[in-house]
């Protein structure tokens, strides 16, 4: 959320949280399972008038429009190739008919909807409604079509054309499928390939690790109209007692010629990776308007001053590069920290972002981490998941995460944090640890007859494999055993045009046979 010119965006922050983490079936047994009201529509939870122990969703029409619906996001999209029908039970207060439209979106083929007519009941009563998608229709035409593919959507209208306002209560959308462990990552990553204990003397954070960043990116200004300088000064960035110290401190400071009140720091990692689990054990800032944030960017992003935008890596305007904001606070209430990913298709008018509320966040420690796998991104506190975003059809709209990115830590004030506290002197996030994971068990040693054609080699931009097996997944390793790139599901190339001049082992998955090669990009 840092790199956003967006001035509502923190209004959409708001009004979107917790709609992005459900998976089927939907039962309202928990608060992820809000859909989202629109053109007048809006949703609560409620209590089944037959089972007072049942919690249930009630959707509401005020009737001002025709075209009155709701969705959710879901963490795991529904697979029609798995599954033709999604069933829901529907109740209505009053003994009329009613026209139910499911409708199925972002997905990898065009939106498909099925209509249905719940027929009128009296007395009231729970009916099961089923939608069969091997009959349904494309929305963009109403075509018939036996829909395929996989959709992250779901959509509810209920009586649709009709400006009839009411109230219903839905309970158990079910697509047949079996839910997942809410708490179950869908790759573990063991082996730490990086990190910082912040346990060497007392004084200047250590170079070796992290570049301040200090230049203003636009004109005179930082982004979202932050209100700090950050500076390379050890009174906004030092090591103390084993513990990483970043300081947001009162007071006036001229720097690029503009005087600003406040005073901070923003450091970048110079170390940047593709895919890993990052842990930061940290304590936040104290004070309305203090915006402490852990996070990641492209290493290609196009930012003037930032760490790898010097070393020649700034290709890439944001969003393109992809962002993945692991923890902020400030945007929301006193100790409630969000997650979010920035993308192209994600930013400004959409954004992907759960809150979670913690227990004093500013004198207790929580661990803030990332699990970033080709499939999927999830964010966890205290090693418990809170949010996965995992989108149907992943491109460059929706997954620029499939390149390095680089950790950033910083304090900002103001901006989205809102006004800072008149009393507000100084305060700090202190960071106990950066942890960086991956698998990065290999062997360079290669096998003697090979399955595998891998050329060029030496290279510099696309390297091509060929087989008459089907591979399923390559990892490309440093010499030091760091990952750097996995590509899954049928991989015949990989760019490498962004890689460092060296000698890397290329691990070749198929079934059970696994090669490694030695490869050379120059």
């Amino acid at each position: 959320m840092r790199d956003t010119y967006f001035s509502f965006f923190i209004l959409l922050l708001l009004s979107i949280q917790g709609s992005f983490a459900q998976q089927m079936p939907i039962d309202f047994s928990d608060t992820n399972d809000d859909f989202i009201g629109f053109s007048g529509s809006s949703f609560a939870f409620n209590l089944d008038p037959t089972d007072g122990n049942n919690a249930v969703g009630q959707f509401f029409n005020d009737g001002s429009v025709t075209s009155q619906g709701f969705f959710l996001d879901l963490s795991r999209a529904i697979d029609l190739e798995v599954q033709k029908t999604i069933t829901l039970s529907f109740y209505a207060f009053d003994p009329n008919m009613h026209k139910i439209v499911l409708k199925l979106e972002n997905g990898t083929n065009p939106d498909v909807e099925v209509e249905t007519t719940r027929p009128g009941i009296s007395p009231a009563d729970w009916t099961t409604v089923t939608f069969d998608f091997s009959n349904a229709k494309l929305s963009s035409n109403g075509s018939t079509i036996n829909a395929e593919g996989i959709y992250s959507r779901v959509t509810i209208f209920i009586d649709i054309d009709d400006n009839s306002s009411g109230t219903y209560l839905i309970d158990d959308i079910d697509d047949g499928s079996e839910p997942e462990n809410p708490n179950e990552l869908d790759v573990i990553y063991t082996d730490l390939v990086w990190s910082d204990e912040f346990d060497g003397a007392n004084g200047a954070i250590d170079s070796n690790n992290w570049f301040h960043q200090t230049q203003f990116p636009q004109g005179n200004s930082w982004f979202n109209g932050e209100l700090q300088h950050y500076t390379n000064r050890i009174e906004n960035s030092f090591i103390e007692d084993g513990f990483l110290n970043i300081v947001a401190i009162r007071e006036n400071f001229r720097d690029q010629g503009v005087t600003t009140q406040f005073t901070s720091a923003r450091l970048n990692s110079k170390f940047a990776f593709t895919y890993g689990r990052v842990d930061v054990r940290a304590k936040l800032p104290f004070g309305n308007g203090t915006w402490p944030a852990i996070w990641t960017l492209g290493r290609n992003i196009n930012e003037n001053g930032a760490y790898w935008d010097n070393q020649g890596f700034g290709t890439t305007n944001w969003p393109a590069t992809g962002e993945i904001d692991i923890m902020e606070h400030g945007l929301h209430a006193v100790n409630e920290v969000s997650s979010a990913l920035h993308t192209p298709s994600s930013f400004g008018n959409t954004v992907n972002t759960r809150t979670q509320v913690l227990a004093d966040v500013a004198n207790e420690f929580h661990v803030y981490s990332l699990n970033w796998s080709p499939d999927q991104i999830s964010f966890l506190i205290d090693d418990e998941i809170y949010y996965r975003y995992n989108p149907a059809v992943q491109d460059a709209n929706t997954w620029p995460f499939d390149l390095d990115q680089y950790i950033l830590l910083n304090v900002a004030m103001g901006g989205f944090a809102g006004a800072v506290d008149s009393s507000f002197d100084r305060s700090a996030m202190l960071i106990d640890y950066v942890r960086v994971f991956q698998n990065n068990t290999l062997s360079t040693e290669e096998v003697g007859i090979s399955d595998f054609e891998v050329y060029p080699n030496p290279a510099n931009s696309i390297i091509n494999i060929t087989s008459n097996k089907i591979i399923d997944k390559v990892e490309l390793y440093s010499i030091l055993g760091q990952q750097m790139l996995l590509k899954t599901r049928n991989v015949t190339e990989f760019n490498v045009s962004n890689f460092q001049a060296g000698t890397y082992i290329l691990k070749i998955y198929s079934g059970n046979t696994i090669e490694n090669k030695r490869i050379i990009i120059n």
